[in-house]
C-alpha cells in the first residue's frame, strides 16, 4: 500500500484504498450494537438503495465493540462492475472511528459470481437476503457472496476486502483516550 495522504493509503495494483476517518457527532448507525438483528435488518434496507449489505457482525477492536460491514455496489460505467467495500466502525457517544477498505473487480467483471451460479440451481444462487428476507435491493444477496467461497476466488475484490479486515483488526490499538470516550 502506497500512502495517498495522512489518512488514506491504495495500492496501485489492484485499485484497493483503505481509509481512517474520524467522525465527530452522534454515530448513524439505525440501531445499537446490543440489538444486531435489528441493527442488521435495518442496514440491509439502507445499503439496498445503492446495492447490497453482504454481512453485519459486531466485533471486538483492541477491547472496544464495533460494527463490521461488508457491502458491494456498482460501479459507474458500461462494465456494471463491481466495487466491495469492509467498513468497521468503532462508534461513541458523540463521534466514531471509521476504518474501510473499499475494493473494486479486477479481470472479468462477474467471474466469481458466474461461475458458482452455473453450479447451483437459479433458487440457490438468488436466496432471500439473510437479514431481511423478501428486500430487493438494487444488486441481489447472492449464494457467491459467501466467504465459503473466498477460498476459490483468493484474488476477488470480496475476498481481499475481507481479508483486510482478517489481516487488519487484531492489530488495530486504539488510542486510550478515544477508549475512554462515553460508549455510544
Amino acid at each position: 500500500m502506497q500512502q495517498l495522504d495522512d489518512t488514506t493509503w491504495g495500492n496501485p495494483a489492484t485499485r484497493d484504498v483503505v481509509a481512517l476517518n474520524y467522525v465527530n457527532g452522534t454515530p448513524d448507525l439505525p440501531a445499537r450494537l446490543h440489538d444486531l438483528k435489528r441493527l442488521r435488518r435495518r442496514l440491509a434496507e439502507h445499503h439496498a438503495r445503492t446495492g447490497c449489505l453482504i454481512e453485519a457482525f459486531v466485533v471486538w477492536v483492541d477491547q472496544l465493540p464495533a460494527l463490521l460491514r461488508v457491502e458491494k455496489t456498482r460501479l459507474p460505467g458500461p462494465l456494471g462492475e463491481l466495487v466491495f467495500a469492509a467498513s468497521i466502525v468503532v462508534p461513541k457517544d458523540r463521534c466514531s472511528a471509521v476504518f474501510q477498505v473499499i475494493c473494486p473487480e479486477t479481470g472479468v467483471p462477474g467471474a466469481r459470481e458466474n461461475l458458482i451460479g452455473r453450479q447451483v440451481r437459479r433458487d440457490e444462487m438468488c436466496p432471500p437476503h439473510p437479514y431481511a428476507p423478501g428486500l430487493r435491493g438494487r444488486l441481489p444477496y447472492l449464494l457467491s457472496d459467501d466467504v465459503r467461497f473466498d477460498v476459490e476466488f483468493p484474488d476477488h475484490a470480496l475476498t481481499r476486502a475481507r481479508r483486510w479486515v482478517a489481516d487488519t483488526v487484531p492489530n488495530v490499538r486504539v488510542d486510550p483516550s478515544f477508549a475512554a470516550l462515553p460508549e455510544f
